[in-house]
């Protein structure tokens, strides 16, 4: 147990610092959070380009990593599922560096048009470590995550981190009970309904609010990408909504260098059905014309932090 993906990840990257492994891979874009976490664990960050199919390995392939974190079921802030053929692939390079994966097992409980993806833990158990929390599914508060790891790294993660707490006890056992009466699996199907239908909600408004804009990552998660036509000033965009209360993330503070495809990433985990006309009424006069002053209402459209 630890106190989040985030928590999980240091605690993966000493461990594989202290087993002789300096260079680790990270999805291009992603989490800027897991890069920071690499990096203050002492580890070499290779960004990987990720495709309609997720990451993409032959670019890993070409880097020094012998380790790469990568969000299989639901890749932030893209929204793609890692292909069959890329996970069996990815599983064989992991064997042919004699490395390992760490999957980040993000928002893989919100899966609303298809069933659950499997976690690719379960194709080779010691080569892939396994990263998860309820911050999503329950609340970033409790700060309650997991870490699955193979068994031969262990002891390494043990004595690597000699000094790491894990969650309050009382709390751990508050969700065992939860998870064991099956109030959990309850809680998540009410939730899927619930969110599902503000995703389809965000969608139509969008569709007839902001023609222009091209919705990706839809199948799961709490958040989509609204592609935009190029020259769109989404950083002006992000700026003019924000003097009014309405949060929006620019696909580019995921990506560096900056791209020529400008996007925006928009999160409904956070907001009622009711504010999402008004929010997506504010983001269309905003994409229109970013220095003007849009209507004085505040919205939410941002990506929670885990």
């Amino acid at each position: 147990m630890c106190a989040g993906v985030t928590d999980g990840l240091v605690r993966t990257c000493r461990a594989l610092r202290a087993e002789g492994i300096a260079d680790l891979a990270v999805e291009q874009p992603g989490w800027g959070r897991l890069r920071d976490a690499a990096t203050s664990a002492g580890l070499r960050v290779h960004p990987v380009p990720v495709d309609h199919d997720g990451l993409s390995v032959d670019d890993l392939a070409r880097t020094p990593a012998r380790a790469v974190v990568v969000g299989a079921a639901h890749q932030f802030p893209t929204g793609t599922v890692l292909s069959a053929a890329r996970r069996a692939r990815l599983v064989r390079w992991a064997r042919e560096v004699d490395g390992f994966v760490i999957e980040d097992d993000y928002d893989a409980e919100f899966r609303y048009d298809h069933h659950p993806v499997a976690v690719m833990q379960g194709m080779n158990p010691s080569r892939v470590f396994l990263l998860g929390s309820v911050s999503k599914t329950l609340s970033p508060a409790l700060g309650l995550g997991w870490l699955v790891a193979p068994v031969a790294m262990t002891p390494v993660l043990r004595e690597a981190n000699l000094v790491a707490a894990a969650p309050p006890v009382l709390d751990q056992l508050a969700l065992a009970t939860f998870i064991d009466r099956g109030w959990y699996d309850a809680h998540l199907r009410a939730a899927r309904r619930r969110f599902r239908f503000r995703r389809d909600l965000l969608v139509r408004t969008l569709g007839a609010q902001v023609p222009e804009g091209r919705v990706a990552g839809t199948a799961a998660g709490l958040h989509i990408l609204l592609h935009l036509p190029d020259g769109t000033d989404t950083r002006g965009a992000v700026q003019a909504a924000a003097a009014v209360g309405l949060r929006l993330a620019d696909l580019d503070d995921y990506r560096a260098p900056r791209s020529a495809e400008p996007a925006l990433v928009l999160g409904y985990g956070n907001i009622s059905d009711m504010e999402i006309p008004t929010a997506v009424a504010l983001l269309r006069e905003a994409l229109r014309s970013p220095t003007a002053s849009p209507p004085s209402r505040t919205a939410q459209l941002s990506h929670e932090d885990r």
